[in-house]
This record gives structure tokens, C-alpha cells and sequence, in this order.
């Protein structure tokens, strides 16, 4: 394929100006639903085995810990051709500029019976763990993290697909700095505006700047996304799920990749992450560059390679 029949999914001047109004664009296609089942299936022993992540320590991330879930595209080959797939580069760096990593990603598995994830929003992602995870430039005029969120799985509204308040991210209604305590024993308990919500052991309502605020449920949208579609939003937009009702003896599979131009500074304050009542440390974690070059020097990159090969984005 010559340089000038390279196809482009850069957001154009309309989908941009959308995006900067609503915080969201998509869903978008990535695979078909046969290539996006495909690639599962061949996956899941590797998921399944987290011994090959950067953070297995031991017995640390036994069981159901979400921390065992993080970066895998460090160790799994497919994640790592998909968080540089140019679906989705090409339109995060619409919004971010030629120079972008990413910093994190993270499978977000809801199975039958499981509560909606509660209201939230993130900024610098202080709000589970000790320290800021990612600090922007003090001249930045914005923070968060740009999220493109892909269906490995058919997600609806039964088993507890997405759900946005559109242009609610140019407000930050909570404070990632507040003290919000880990309890196993509130996962699947908590009611709020009569939905079972809540955020993998942690009440998020504890961060609202305003304790008797309560979010706009009247303008939220749901993203019903086929197996195999994607969509991008800023981490401070507003976001939540639906509850898994049960109807399916199929677990609902997401999966995120988050990105921020290499301005950013990741992990910055910290040589561990504290998440989720476990402590892991950061040695072997790194960047990853998606595009661009590194000008700045702040964040540890690793050199991702498939099969002892370094990948580029497929064309």
C-alpha cells in the first residue's frame, strides 16, 4: 500500500469539534465481530494466567484483584498490536498531538449479577492510591487521560454496557485528593437512585466536592457497542455502567487503553502502586510510545516487541 492510500481515521474538523463539546466520540469500528471473537479466544489462557504480568508477585494478586488485570499489553501480543492499532491512534492524536504514550491498560470484566460501576471521573488518578499517577505540565490547562474503551465482548444495556453524561468533563465534580477508604465487604451492596452501584470497593461518593451533589442521570447515554467497536472519551467525562441483570451467563469484556501526549509525567511521586487493598511494585512497568518521539525525558518506555520484533501500527 503506497504512503497516499494509507487510510487515515483522524477525527475530521466536525468530528473534532463534537468530541471537544460532548468529551466523547465513537463507537467506532476496530474488528468485525469474527476477528474480535477470534482474538479472544486465543487470548484468554494468557488472561487467565496473570503470572506473565508486570505486577504477579507471588500470591500479591490472587484471586479476583484488579491490579492483576493492569498492562497486559506488556505480555500479551495481541494487546500490544491493539493499543497502537491506528483506529485508535489515529484519532487520540487528533486530540493530543504526534507526541502520545501510553500509560495504562486495563481489562474491565463485568459477569453475571455484578453492580453498575458508580459514577466517576479521573484527573490525575489519585483517587484509589496514594499519589497522582499522571501530572500534566503546570502551564496544561487541562489534565485527565484520553480512554479508548474497546467491546471484546457484544456490550448492552442487560449486561452492563457504558454509560456517559455528555460535556460533563470540563468539570471535575470530585477531589482525587480526598481519602476514600478500600472495602471488600460493599462490592454488590450498595444502592444508588435505586441501581445497584459501585466501584470495585470503594464508595466514589466519599470524593464529591459538594457532598449533596448528585449527578444529571436524566442526560446520561448509554453506549450499546457490538463486539469488536470502540470508543474514545476524556477521563474526566462523567462515566458509569449498568448493572450485569443476569439475563446471559456471558460476562460483559471491556477493554481500555489510555493515552496522554509525553508532556505528561507517569507514576512521578512513586516507585509502587497501591490500589485496591495491594501494594505491587513499579519496576517493570513502562510507557509505551504510540507515535511520536519522547522530547521531554520524564517517563520510563519500554521497547514493546511481537515476537522479538518491534511493531509499528498496521496499515
Amino acid at each position: 500500500m503506497t504512503e497516499s492510500t494509507v487510510a487515515s481515521y483522524a477525527l475530521t474538523e466536525a468530528e473534532l469539534e463534537q468530541f471537544n463539546r460532548d468529551g466523547y466520540y465513537g463507537p467506532f469500528d476496530v474488528y468485525s465481530p469474527d476477528e474480535m471473537e477470534a482474538n479472544l479466544q486465543a487470548i484468554r489462557p494468557k488472561l487467565v494466567d496473570a503470572r506473565q504480568g508486570v505486577y504477579h508477585q507471588g500470591e500479591a494478586l490472587s484471586g479476583t484483584t484488579n491490579l492483576a488485570s493492569y498492562d497486559r499489553h506488556l505480555d500479551v501480543d495481541f494487546l500490544a498490536r491493539h493499543i497502537v492499532q491506528p483506529q485508535l491512534v489515529d484519532r487520540v492524536k487528533s486530540v493530543l498531538g504526534e507526541n502520545v504514550l501510553c500509560w495504562r491498560s486495563e481489562f474491565f470484566p463485568k459477569y453475571p449479577g455484578d453492580e453498575g460501576t458508580d459514577w466517576h471521573q479521573a484527573d490525575n488518578f489519585a483517587n484509589v492510591g496514594k499519589h497522582p499517577q499522571i501530572v500534566w505540565p503546570e502551564d496544561a490547562n487541562f489534565g485527565g487521560a484520553l480512554t479508548v474503551w474497546t467491546a471484546f465482548t457484544e456490550a448492552t444495556v442487560e449486561n452492563g454496557c457504558l454509560q456517559i453524561i455528555p460535556g460533563s468533563h470540563k468539570t471535575m465534580n470530585y477531589d482525587e485528593n480526598k481519602i476514600i477508604e478500600y472495602d471488600s465487604e460493599i462490592i454488590n451492596k450498595q444502592h444508588k437512585n435505586g441501581v445497584r452501584r459501585g466501584f470495585y470497593g470503594y464508595d466514589y461518593s466519599q470524593l464529591q466536592k459538594d457532598p449533596n451533589w448528585k449527578p444529571d442521570e436524566s442526560k446520561a447515554k448509554s453506549l450499546v457497542m457490538r463486539q469488536g467497536q470502540a470508543v474514545m472519551f476524556w477521563s474526566t467525562l462523567m462515566h458509569a455502567s449498568h448493572p450485569h441483570e443476569g439475563k446471559t451467563d456471558k460476562m460483559r469484556l471491556g477493554f481500555t487503553a489510555r493515552y496522554v501526549p509525553t508532556s505528561v509525567r507517569v507514576y512521578p511521586y512513586q516507585d509502587t502502586l497501591a490500589e485496591y487493598g495491594v501494594e505491587v511494585s513499579l519496576e517493570k512497568f513502562g510507557c509505551v510510545l504510540v507515535s511520536g518521539k519522547d522530547e521531554f525525558g520524564h517517563n520510563k518506555f519500554v521497547d514493546r516487541t511481537v515476537n522479538g520484533v518491534p511493531f509499528t501500527p498496521v496499515r
